[in-house]
């Protein structure tokens, strides 16, 4: 198996392009140690390591880690605080509007309140019908999200409540159609969500840190012209 890809390093941070597939931590469930990132990384720089968010397990792209527990501490205060500005990828299906905020508020579990939640969508790029020789009626939106908050799947979420699940979102998209979709598009059984890039204050250090992953493969396979010119985020608002 390939070393993980790092993106940044310094003396107290690294953050790694995370492939999809792997999870953050060891969960509840058995698990190989090669598909958990913090015990890959772990033994791949031969020290602790410290995560600072989480990712989707079926979710690619930046993630941070601490090399120790103070700085993983300082650095979750930003996250708590909404002084991290995130990007993300998603891929659906239609021709969405140009841009537009999601505010509906989302809880975890059925028995627990709902909490705010908000997202801002934007349309980047589009693939019209035509673009796939699969199905000539397919057409699909590039879009970048920027999420206020992190409540559980928000993005998803959000995006299912505009009627827009994501490409290949077997939960929320429907197995049948994700397995469908991933046979038109050459992305198997991929979720074509990307955490695009991180920008937060350095815990340790002054000025921000801003850390950028390429574009998933798989998200050019829809949209070719980005593995020539990749799409640069639009600025986001302070988170």
């Amino acid at each position: 198996m390939a070393p993980l890809h790092i993106l940044y390093q310094d003396d107290c941070l690294v953050a790694i392009d995370k492939p999809a597939g792997m999870i953050v931590h060891p969960g509840r469930d058995p698990e190989g140690p090669e598909w958990i990132v913090m015990k890959r990384l772990r033994d791949e720089l031969g020290r602790q390591v410290f995560p600072i968010h989480r990712l989707d397990r079926p979710t690619t792209g930046v993630l941070l880690f601490a090399l120790d527990k103070a700085t993983s501490t300082l650095a979750q205060q930003f996250f708590e605080l909404r002084r991290v500005q995130k990007r993300y990828l998603a891929v659906v299906c239609g021709i969405t509007p140009e841009r537009w905020v999601c505010d509906t508020p989302l809880r975890k579990k059925l028995e627990e309140p709902a909490l705010q939640a908000e997202t801002s969508f934007e349309r980047l790029m589009v693939a019209p019908a035509g673009s796939f020789s699969g199905d000539s009626r397919l057409s699909l939106s590039l879009l970048q999200a920027s999420p206020k908050t992190g409540r559980f799947h928000q993005i998803r979420r959000h995006l299912l409540e505009a009627g827009l699940p994501i490409v290949g979102d077997f939960r929320y998209a429907g197995r049948e159609r994700s397995h469908e979709l991933g046979e038109i598009l050459g992305t198997d059984t991929r979720m074509l969500l990307q955490a695009r890039s991180l920008e937060l204050p350095h815990p340790r250090e002054e000025g921000m840190l801003r850390i950028e992953a390429p574009v998933d493969p798989d998200i050019c396979k829809c949209f070719p012209a980005l593995a020539a010119a990749p799409v640069e985020p639009v600025e986001a608002a302070n988170a």
